[in-house]
């Protein structure tokens, strides 16, 4: 063995439990949580940043998407494309955002779940408010940058943001173990909570709740539990009941429609579709009868879901129904998890501002030092110019009289004469006595002589002076909590007036929807189904017009009342239960739907061997035959169960279901094999079983055969049957005793 390996003995349950958080930890905190104090997640931080570095301002031309995310990919980014253009696509769109922070010019998808295009085809740039409070003053070193993944760049480890962009335009993420669902707030607001914390920190949630009415959504809508805010705001969890804006219209003739011109925050993409395919089942399944028609109409200018309704229809019972049975109604889970301090944290409304706050004042020390210092140097080389035109005479001799450049900023710089020639011993004796400072001497060594004008030297002096003021403000701001705060509020403020827009979802206390359902009126009807196993049911009266062709052109014909429920019995010995209102209703030409559209039965696997109205087994007993020749008799109770699905027969292996029959003690059964055995004994001599049971032998079969027909009819009257070409008169077959090989008809 190498003497340099080495062997590390360790648990491995230890070993996959440190991996595993290690990988948990990199997802959360690198991936899928937003900061507290930028609220941006890294994909989304890099992006923000590349494109600033690339020039892409709000004032300059759109570039194409792809380059934004192949620069972002190349520098900040290595986890794939589609990651960073989803994220890019997300800040452009106005439904989604409180506040949009890319401008996205092409096809950058729609409310309704539409998709963006391709990078290829779309272009972005910032917009002014990114700009602006996202990215102004990268350049006076208010923030950390560190190395990017291959340490070949520098990234921002968190962006300079003016606002509490966490509560401005929310976030969604999901990591390993945790999630976070944050709403958005209206921009205004939030500036003025903001306000309020910094002039009380002993301020409470409530009272904070002043200027914070609620979630502000992009999408408007109605929070109806305003009560359960505060709770929510307090803890950072709850869950908020949010519906869409309904109005009505007034229609000619005196009918009325239904106007929905805000939605739900959580029905932006397929939830739009899915409402409209819930309405129209409601409408299918006559949970209501009220609607006439729906009509999507939204466009660029904004949603507009039309529900025509009927003259005379109950309108606000019809609205509650919407809440209740459709997404109409929805849930916002509020779980306002972050990344604070490196760790991840779940944060009430007051710890996000008062995380955001502290980050303000940390920009601000930061960048009034940086303005500090530039001022500070600024005056130095200032005092230096306005010195040296007192003495440029001098200056110019010094000048004439070196030899190099070192030996006139030495001289300048510490008074040193030797190496230079003076015109006389007066001018050696006071340029010894200089004392400018190295960047002083620069300055004056890089003058140009127009400097020398006097109105130059005014407006050097006025400048100096200026500089001085800005170094007693910078040293106010940075000394004085007062003043800081002062200059922070200046700017929310400014931010107020130009990005901020009015609230659009209204906070209300509403009451819970009630309606009340109509009693379906209950009625005979007749379900029919034809050999390709398409259902649908039709009055009774429509049935008896047609029952010659009904019973000629359908598989199954069952009389059942419109509130009860089918059982379709099938060859893998399972029942699968359908609610008759859930057939479709109609005339007798109309094609139906497929059976197993509206159950669990499954047409590739399974064969249906018979249908029956569950109410009528309630007095009845079942017999089940199958192909190995066993049968049995159980209660039709047993049947009578709320599951959609329930095993109906045991069956052994290679064995099938053939029939089931609604079967009387009074009757006879003739068991009939595919070689044409027939046996026909009292069904009283069939022993009754549960359902959970396999049953008795019925028929001895010959080598390769296998039980086909089961026949009942009454003792006294004439049954017939067809077997290949013969008729068989089955009241004239011998009685016998189950168990037996029957006769054959030859």
């Amino acid at each position: 063995m190498n003497s340099e390996s080495q062997i590390i003995r360790t648990e491995y349950s230890d070993l996959m439990k440190k991996s595993y958080i290690d990988y948990a930890m990199s997802v959360i905190i690198s991936r899928a949580l937003p900061d507290v104090r930028d609220g941006l997640k890294p994909v989304q931080r890099r992006t923000l940043y590349d494109m600033h570095e690339l020039g892409i301002r709000y004032d300059r031309p759109y570039r194409k998407c792809a380059r934004i995310v192949g620069d972002t990919m190349g520098k900040y980014h290595p986890h794939g494309d589609s990651s960073i253009y989803e994220a890019l696509v997300v800040m452009a769109q106005d439904f989604k955002k409180g506040k949009v922070l890319v401008d996205g010019h092409g096809n950058f998808g729609s409310i309704e779940g539409d998709g963006a295009a391709a990078m290829r085809y779309t272009e972005a740039r910032l917009t002014k408010f990114t700009q602006e409070v996202f990215l102004a003053d990268l350049d006076k070193n208010v923030i950390d940058f560190g190395p990017n993944f291959d340490e070949t760049e520098k990234e921002p480890l968190v962006l300079p943001v003016r606002v509490p962009n966490l509560l401005v335009n929310g976030a969604e993420g999901i990591a390993v173990g945790m999630a976070t669902s944050i709403p958005t707030h209206n921009l205004g607001e939030v500036i003025d909570a903001v306000k309020a914390y910094m002039k009380n920190d002993a301020i409470s949630t409530k009272q904070l709740m002043r200027y914070i009415k609620g979630p502000d959504f992009p999408t408007g809508g109605i929070v109806v539990n305003k009560d359960d805010l505060p709770d929510i705001y307090e803890s950072g969890q709850g869950k908020i009941k949010i519906r869409g804006k309904v109005e009505t219209e007034e229609l000619k003739g005196g009918r009325k429609q239904l106007v929905i011109s805000e939605i739900p925050y959580t029905m932006i993409g397929s939830g739009i579709s899915k409402f409209l395919n819930d309405v129209a089942g409601l409408v299918e399944s006559k949970k209501t009868t009220d609607i006439v028609d729906i009509s999507n109409q939204s466009s660029k200018e904004g949603i507009r879901i039309v529900l025509e309704l009927k003259r005379g229809a109950d309108v606000e019972n019809l609205k509650n129904m919407l809440y209740k049975k459709t997404r109409l109604e929805d849930t916002f889970g509020v779980n306002m998890l972050a990344v604070a301090e490196g760790r991840p944290e779940t944060l009430g409304l007051k710890k996000i501002i008062e995380h955001h706050v502290d980050f303000q004042f940390e920009l601000a020390t930061r960048k009034y030092q940086t303005l500090l210092t530039k001022e500070r140097e600024k005056s130095e080389v200032q005092e230096g110019l306005i010195k040296a035109c007192d003495v440029i005479d001098l200056i110019i001799e010094i000048l004439r009289g070196s030899k190099s450049v070192k030996d006139a900023r030495e001289c300048l710089v510490n008074g040193v004469t030797e190496n230079i020639k003076f015109k006389s011993t007066i001018s050696k004796k006071m340029a010894a006595l200089l004392r400018f400072t190295e960047r002083q001497a620069t300055a004056i060594l890089e003058m140009r002589l127009y400097r020398l004008i006097g109105l130059e030297v005014e407006a050097l002096r006025a400048e100096h002076e200026q500089t001085l003021k800005n170094i007693a403000r910078y040293e106010d701001i940075l000394n004085n909590y007062d003043s800081m705060a002062g200059v922070i509020m200046e700017e929310l403020d400014a931010y107020k007036k130009e990005y901020a827009e009015k609230r659009r979802t209204v906070i209300e206390n509403a009451e819970e929807a009630v309606y009340e359902e109509k009693k379906i009126e209950e009625q005979e009807v007749v379900f029919l189904m034809d050999r390709f196993g398409y259902a649908r049911t039709v009055d009774t009266s429509v049935y008896e017009r047609n029952k010659e062709a009904a019973d000629s052109e359908n598989r199954y014909v069952v009389h059942c009342m419109n509130t009860g429920r089918l059982c379709i019995f099938t060859d893998t010995g399972r029942m699968h239960q359908v609610k008759v209102l859930d057939v479709p209703h109609g005339k007798f030409r109309d094609k139906g739907t497929p059976i197993d559209n509206i159950s669990n039965y499954s047409t590739s696997e399974e064969q249906i061997v018979m249908v029956c109205d569950s109410e009528q087994m309630r007095f009845s007993h079942l017999l089940f035959a199958t192909s190995q020749g066993m049968i049995k008799r159980v209660e039709g109770t047993e049947f009578q169960v709320s599951k959609r699905t329930i095993s109906a027969a045991k069956l052994q292996e290679g064995d099938s279901l053939i029939a089931v029959k609604v079967v009387t003690e009074n009757q006879n059964v003739v068991l009939q094999t595919k070689n044409g055995y027939f046996l026909r004994f009292p069904a009283a001599d069939i022993p009754e079983k549960k359902k959970a049971a396999v049953g008795v032998r019925g028929i001895r079969l010959q080598k390769k055969d296998e039980l086909e027909n089961v026949y009942l009819f009454e003792e006294g009257k004439e049954s017939k049957v067809q077997y290949g070409e013969k008729e068989v008169t089955l009241n004239r077959l011998k009685l016998s005793k189950r168990d037996g090989t029957g006769t054959r008809t030859r």
